[in-house]
């Protein structure tokens, strides 16, 4: 019976470090000397932890419609910055600043997002490791 115990232990422990393994830092995933800025249409917001993520469609100058995936601050971080859930929703025109993904992909971290009324929303968190603005 104590084996058994060990073992439930043991795997609630494994269990309960899992979403500290999805945390990264700024300088793991995004490069700070590949700033970005882009104006798109939100596709959904994902008000979540431990980064809430923001998706927009980016329409090119050819045409063709390229989907972004930008992360933002945590939940706590953006409601201290007046955020709401609804604050974005889908069709909402924003543009938005931010960092590049080092691999080169549409993915970045957002800093700011501009909505169509110019409303002008912090979306990085002061602790992520990127670049004061």
């Amino acid at each position: 019976m104590k084996a058994y115990n060990a073992v439930i232990t043991a795997g609630l422990f494994v269990l309960a470090a899992l979403p500290a393994l999805a945390h990264h830092s700024f300088a793991a995933e995004y490069d700070a000397n590949k700033p970005f800025t882009v104006k798109g249409t939100v596709t959904k917001f994902d008000w979540v932890n431990p980064h809430s993520r923001l998706y927009i469609d980016v329409k090119e100058a050819n045409g063709k419609t390229t989907p972004w995936e930008l992360e933002t601050a945590n939940v706590t971080s953006l409601q201290r910055h007046g955020w709401k859930r609804n604050t974005l929703k889908p069709g909402d025109e924003v543009i938005v600043t931010g960092y590049a993904a080092k691999d080169g992909s549409h993915v970045g971290a957002a800093s700011t997002v501009k909505t169509a009324d110019g409303k002008q929303l912090f979306v990085g968190s002061a602790n992520d490791g990127s670049p004061q603005q």
